[in-house]
């Protein structure tokens, strides 16, 4: 169960996770026994099987201190990155200290470490919140729908409102361009045909970024990132209507001197 490169997936999360159990209780942690709260893609993975892997576990975590201990013992042991099970989520907007109170159990592991997971329109609602163009947020979000839609368990828009606002307040807490995605992809219903286009823009917005930050280091923020990837699509899209255009008025100008050819 080694991983260089410390790609979790629905397979081998129960076992990391088991793992960590086994060296918390070690560790002297069956004195307190621990909880987790897994979110974003761990969470994904647990619960739907759209998506194979992600690239870390974030989680809340309710635990003695040796918990990190444990933590980075099952990474030096599986070879996994630093900060492979992490709680840096909870420093970023799509955090609310109701998560605890709107997950739900998973679980427990050597009968000491309880897991739980956020899902269906509570994981949305996270997803809407942190809004980001280049990861898996929305293709998550079509992804979940989809699965959903299939269990015969349907997400209706009241259900993901209440849990918007449950979690943060209120649509206002949530871009007006995330709440266009959600309202366009409600009203679609094709959950699971915009998955893959999704997920591809995704992926091009990404290589976009990679793109931008080579030219222009240290420029890219949270607060401009989206800003950056309309623009740069704009610009690209232009670019190529102007490649169009001059590509057709080459073509047109060979067509006038063939015919003028023909007429003499």
């Amino acid at each position: 169960m080694s991983s260089d490169s410390s790609v979790f997936t629905g397979e081998n999360l129960n076992d990391y996770l088991k793992a960590v159990a086994k060296e918390y209780k070690k560790m002297g942690g069956k004195a307190m026994p621990a909880e987790l709260i897994l979110i974003g893609g761990a969470a994904v993975i647990a619960n739907y099987g759209f998506r194979e892997m992600t690239t870390d576990i974030d989680a809340i975590i309710h635990a003695a201190s040796v918990m990190k201990d444990a933590i980075n013992s099952v990474g030096d042991q599986y070879h996994l990155q630093n900060g492979w099970l992490n709680t840096d989520f909870m420093r970023t907007a799509s955090y609310s200290p109701k998560l605890d109170q709107y997950s739900t159990y998973y679980r427990t592991f050597g009968g000491i470490l309880s897991v739980r997971t956020v899902q269906a329109e509570y994981l949305i609602a996270m997803k809407l919140r942190s809004g980001r163009l280049y990861k898996n947020d929305r293709s998550d979000i079509a992804g979940i729908l989809a699965e959903h839609e299939k269990r015969g368990e349907p997400i209706t828009m009241d259900r993901i409102t209440q849990a918007v606002t449950n979690l943060y307040g209120g649509w206002e807490q949530i871009s007006a361009s995330s709440q266009l995605f959600i309202q366009q992809i409600m009203q679609n219903g094709e959950y699971q045909k915009t998955y893959g286009a999704i997920r591809q823009e995704e992926q091009d917005n990404k290589e976009l970024l990679i793109s931008f930050e080579s030219k222009y280091p240290g420029a890219t923020t949270s607060e401009n990132v989206e800003r950056i990837i309309t623009d740069f699509k704009k610009k690209q899209k232009r670019n190529q209507t102007l490649n169009w255009l001059k590509n057709q008025k080459q073509e047109n100008a060979q067509d006038i001197e063939a015919d003028d050819e023909l007429d003499q």
